[in-house]
């Protein structure tokens, strides 16, 4: 076709995005169109159209496709609290991603599954129980926190460009959807209006309304009766009425015949098809839609439904440039070089060193004194490769173990020992064992135990959980804790190091241990990073992006999805760990708060200033955190809730000014109905490194400042 005059409109990249869509529509026959609504959907050999495969994983990394950068887990990323961090993670992925997916072309002609460039991610459920296997996905139990760490990650996949996303990011599971794994096909999520819009929809409405999400999957249970891939409330009130969200909808992988297979809203496909595709779910991750041609036939949807559904999923793909020459697509040039390049593992390394949280340094054991003679390195996580990787990985031919790493740091003269000494979860074939006594020549023993993905992760996946990838005890293994004891008694010093993606009640492991670095699955620099934490190359800077409970009583049941006595907002229990906490090899005072008025009128915003200090010998970073609590509300609010944070370096005995702004937003709440309301009343602020309460100074939490204020 070499006369322009005959080039079809729709490959014209000088035209409008909505008229090419239509025009490509326009040319497709109903039995084509539903091909291409399938997440594999179909090549159009007539119009030289390839297979395109819309399912491809970017959680930490681009996953399952060959080699990549690991980089830490979700829950790690988000214990950085470090926005800028995130988005440079994310833009190094995007750029492994769009690299990897021309490659394919190229050898190919067509790409497979994993292999695209609209990337199922990120997960911004939140983590409400840390019973749930998945919870390692997301970014923590805090709305806020969620939101503001996901956009960054959504801001780096999609790029900047006025015309073409580099990738398209997908916010997930939309909504309510955080276990139990075993039930999730099924389940009915209770909530009240207050609970939706307080803790559900926060993320998904910033990741939408801010961070331009092109895409959102809808989960695979229900929300007060209705599926959430075929929701009225969900996704034609909320998400495209209330957020006026212009990207497409996809279900999650065999959601859709959920409908009525095991939800029973619907009797067949053809009724599953017309409930999807009327409430704006626009893509099948499954073969459900292939039944649209019935569906018309009984009159159940029309034509205009299926090409509505079409005109969000190729805009996608035409935003994406794959219809457009390779020349006029900028993001079509990035090198397969940049694929676990040095700089993406350095970023690696990074992420993976300010990920590590801190959570006991008894006597100040760590970091390891240069005057220690013999270190004794042990536990089923030291050697393990699946502790580097959580769940959705990519792979490295250059994986850093925890025991490679300190290997590899440590200093010549130093001795040092291991043995695995633990599996992850059964008792050892040999009782006897040297362990002890390797443990008693040394002068500290690194105990590396925990979780792995033998022990929590999705539906299916986890070998060594009963319970579909969820966990039934939120404690470390009994061997675990029995080797853990058998050290003890023989009076080690030990530096726990635990892996693992949600919190772990310790009980008297805690007591038992001198120090205690929770490093999650802290990808492939996960080795090297905290080899340099625990001989103090790094201070730990890392804080709690969820609440550690003391036990699984503390908590209500499992598939109770009510917030009544859950996270650090509504719980009311002494935690383990609490929220926002984590210590460092320096010490930090907070000073100085300043309003600018302690009268505001509705509507006015609050200024405040503080000082932060590096009171400590070591150059360190710090995470402040802001907290508002609303003392006179008229409905059921938190007891209090982050409102912004910021991550500071200091050199040792530096100070630092900062300034915070409280906005009208910060200082309304959800009434019963969902809507935002701001009332007048007393309110107080807190500033520090953890969130509010007495636990968090009790472990070694600075000291925070503290505010009344008034609204008329």
């Amino acid at each position: 076709m070499n006369d322009e005059s005959e080039r079809p409109l729709y490959l014209d990249s000088s035209r409008p995005l909505r008229e090419r869509v239509k025009d490509l529509i326009n040319r497709l026959t109903l039995d084509e169109k539903a091909g291409l609504m399938n997440h594999p959907s179909q090549g159009i050999p007539r119009l030289n159209i390839p297979a395109y495969n819309y399912w491809s994983e970017a959680l930490h990394g681009v996953g399952r496709n060959g080699r990549a950068t690991v980089f830490p887990q979700a829950i790690a990323m988000a214990a950085t609290w470090n926005k800028e961090l995130v988005f440079q993670v994310a833009a190094a992925i995007s750029d492994e991603g769009r690299a990897k997916y021309h490659a394919a072309l190229r050898r190919n002609g067509y790409t497979d599954q994993y292999q695209g460039l609209t990337f199922w991610s990120p997960n911004v459920n939140i983590f409400r129980d840390p019973r749930w296997g998945r919870g390692q996905e997301t970014w923590g139990e805090d709305p806020f926190l969620t939101g503001e760490m996901a956009s960054e990650f959504v801001k780096g996949m999609q790029g900047d460009h006025p015309k073409y996303l580099k990738t398209a990011a997908c916010a997930k599971h939309y909504a309510v959807h955080s276990g139990p794994e075993k039930d999730r096909h099924s389940f009915n999520a209770v909530v009240t209006k207050r609970e939706l819009y307080d803790t559900y929809l926060p993320a998904f409405k910033k990741l939408v309304t801010e961070a331009k999400v092109e895409a959102v999957m809808g989960a695979y249970n229900r929300v007060l009766g209705e599926v959430c891939c075929g929701s009225k409330l969900l996704l034609e009130d909320i998400l495209r009425g209330e957020w006026g969200f212009q990207g497409h909808v996809v279900s999650d992988c065999w959601a859709l015949q959920d409908f009525h297979l095991n939800h029973k809203v619907t009797k067949d496909a053809a009724e599953t098809v017309a409930l999807a595709l009327r409430h704006g779910c626009d893509l099948g991750c499954d073969h459900v839609f292939s039944e649209i041609p019935e569906a018309i036939a009984r009159g159940l949807i029309t034509e205009a439904d299926v090409d509505r559904a079409l005109e969000r999923t190729l805009g996608t793909r035409f935003k994406l440039g794959m219809f457009d020459p390779p020349e006029d697509v900028p993001f079509a040039s990035i090198p397969t070089s940049v694929v676990a390049c040095p700089e993406h593992r350095q970023l690696a390394y990074r992420a993976a060193a300010e990920a590590a949280v801190l959570l006991k340094n008894k006597d100040n054991i760590l970091p390891i004194k240069p005057s220690t003679k013999k270190i004794f390195v042990t536990g089923p996580a030291a050697a393990s490769m699946e502790v580097l990787l959580g769940n959705y990985y990519g792979f490295n031919d250059q994986m850093v173990t925890l025991l490679e790493g300190l290997t590899g740091r440590l200093p010549e003269g130093m001795g040092m020992e291991y043995t695995a000494g633990a599996t992850w979860k059964h008792p050892r074939e040999i009782k006897n064992t040297w362990a002890p006594g390797m443990a008693q020549s040394a002068d500290l023993a690194i105990v590396c135990a925990g979780l792995s993905s033998f022990l929590e992760g999705e539906e299916g996946e986890s070998i060594l959980s009963a319970q579909n990838g969820d966990r039934e005890s939120i404690s470390l293994p009994q061997n675990q804790i029995d080797y853990i004891k058998e050290l003890a008694i023989h009076g080690v010093k030990i530096a726990l190091v635990l892996t693992g993606g949600s919190p772990i009640a310790l009980g008297e492991v805690e007591d038992m241990a001198d120090a205690i670095l929770f490093v999650w699955y802290p990808g492939m620099e996960g080795g090297r990073a905290v080899a340099d934490i625990l001989f103090g190359d790094v201070s730990p800077a890392g804080k709690l992006p969820l609440t550690f409970p003391k036990s699984l009583d503390q908590l209500p049941p499992f598939d109770d999805y009510s917030m009544k006595g859950r996270t650090y907002r509504y719980m009311t229990e002494e935690p383990l760990y609490p929220f926002g906490f984590g210590l460092s090899y320096s010490r930090f005072e907070y000073s100085n708060l300043k309003l600018d008025k302690t009268r505001l009128s509705a509507g006015d915003s609050l200024h405040l200033s503080l000082t932060l200090k590096n009171a400590g010998e070591r150059d360190a970073a710090e995470v402040v955190q802001f907290y508002l609590s609303d003392l006179q509300a008229s409905s059921v609010v938190p007891l209090h809730h982050l409102v912004g944070f910021e991550k500071v370096a200091l050199k040792a005995g530096e100070s630092r000014n900062l300034k915070f702004t409280i906005t009208p937003e910060m200082m309304s709440f959800y009434d019963d109905d969902g809507k935002l309301t701001l009332e007048p009343g007393e309110f107080r602020l807190e500033v520090g490194g953890c969130s509010p309460g007495k636990r968090g100074q009790e472990l070694g939490a600075p000291v925070p400042v503290k505010a009344l204020f008034e609204v008329k």
